[in-house]
């Protein structure tokens, strides 16, 4: 039993904000300190067969962190000594807000899941853009850009655009967020028209690399307006997905009940074949969100199209040794299966 395995029933008798609160005080404590090296020494996995290019930009691997953990952009330094190979700070919007009431957020222990109603809550893109320009991260950092709730959706592409050029020297690349189930109006962003207004005021800016973040809940026909719009504007990139509103039978937990958006394990197989609707469809690189918890669930969904994925919900029920663990497990399924890097396997089973 590792010393998180420990760790973990303490952190589970929490509310699971508050826990998310402790663990983030404690990395934001040896943020800056000599104790990242000793992190680093001992979760980060050095081969270059892991290393991957995507949007001009190079990934010493495959496992990222999934924008929602560090809201704020106060530990991606200490995110990147347990061994990710990037980090997706936000989302950010261009004022600060508090979110939704509390509690909204639930775990769904049975199910390795949770449920969050956040609402965007953070400190808004000053204050972001700051921490982030005087931190120095040896991974590429993005930014999850979104709308400010109070705006009106015809002011939203300004909106994004303040949020961006406030952000804009700290981060390595940019995500557009119209797809969060827990903020007002954002399902009105979704529609082709909006969706194209706010990406062509972005590239305006200069915004780049540009990716846009996709929901889950979206019918396939959305979806292809929305990768047509990638296509005929040339962005760097998708994420599929974010969270999904929908509720799986299988589900076993009493919180499958709250609102919210669900992460986690029971959304693996579905993120998964979201990567794969995308990554045939687009011919720029997909990162894959939904489910990652193994080595396994990392390469089912590079093999269907994902250059990167990223994770957050396994790294609550995981630990701090997760991307450790998939990483050094991709190097055996690369070898068991005659890949000589990530590289080689991407979009695998789409031949």
């Amino acid at each position: 039993m590792n010393a998180y395995q420990l760790v973990k029933p303490l952190l589970f008798g929490l509310p699971p904000e508050t826990a998310h609160g402790v663990v983030h005080a404690g990395m934001n404590a040896v943020q800056g300190t000599p104790v990242i090296d000793a992190l680093r020494a001992r979760y980060a996995v050095n081969d270059d067969r892991l290393r991957v290019e995507a949007f001009d930009r190079t990934f010493p691997n495959p496992v990222g962190v999934a924008a929602g953990f560090d809201k704020n952009a106060e530990v991606p330094a200490t995110l990147a000594s347990l061994g990710f190979g990037a980090v997706e700070v936000g989302g950010v919007t261009a004022d600060p807000q508090s979110g939704n009431a509390r509690p909204r957020m639930f775990r769904l222990r049975e199910d390795e899941g949770i449920v969050n109603r956040m609402g965007l809550n953070n400190e808004g893109a000053d204050a972001v853009g700051e921490r982030l320009a005087a931190t120095d991260v040896d991974v590429p950092v993005g930014v999850n850009l979104a709308k400010t709730e109070h705006v009106a959706i015809d002011d939203a592409p300004a909106d994004y655009r303040s949020t961006y050029e406030r952000v804009a020297e700290g981060g390595d690349f940019f995500v557009v967020n119209v797809s969060c189930p827990n903020s007002e109006g954002f399902r009105d962003l979704q529609n082709r028209d909006s969706m194209e207004a706010i990406l062509t005021e972005l590239l305006d800016a200069g915004a780049s690399p540009l990716l846009v973040k996709l929901s889950p809940d979206l019918p396939d026909p959305a979806v292809e307006d929305a990768l047509d719009l990638v296509n005929e504007l040339g962005l760097d990139g998708v994420i599929a997905t974010n969270t999904t509103t929908d509720r799986p039978d299988t589900l076993r937990s009493h919180n499958r009940a709250e609102e919210g958006g669900l992460s986690g394990k029971p959304i693996e197989s579905q993120a998964t074949e979201m990567v794969r609707f995308v990554a045939e469809r687009v011919d720029v690189p997909v990162v894959g969100v939904g489910g990652v918890f193994t080595a396994e669930d990392a390469y089912g969904k590079i093999r269907a199209g994902a250059r990167v994925v990223q994770l957050y919900t396994g790294l609550v029920y995981r630990g701090p040794s997760i991307a450790r663990d998939i990483n050094e497990g991709l190097l055996e399924l690369l070898e068991r299966d005659g890949f000589d890097s990530v590289e080689d396997a991407v979009g695998a089973d789409l031949e």
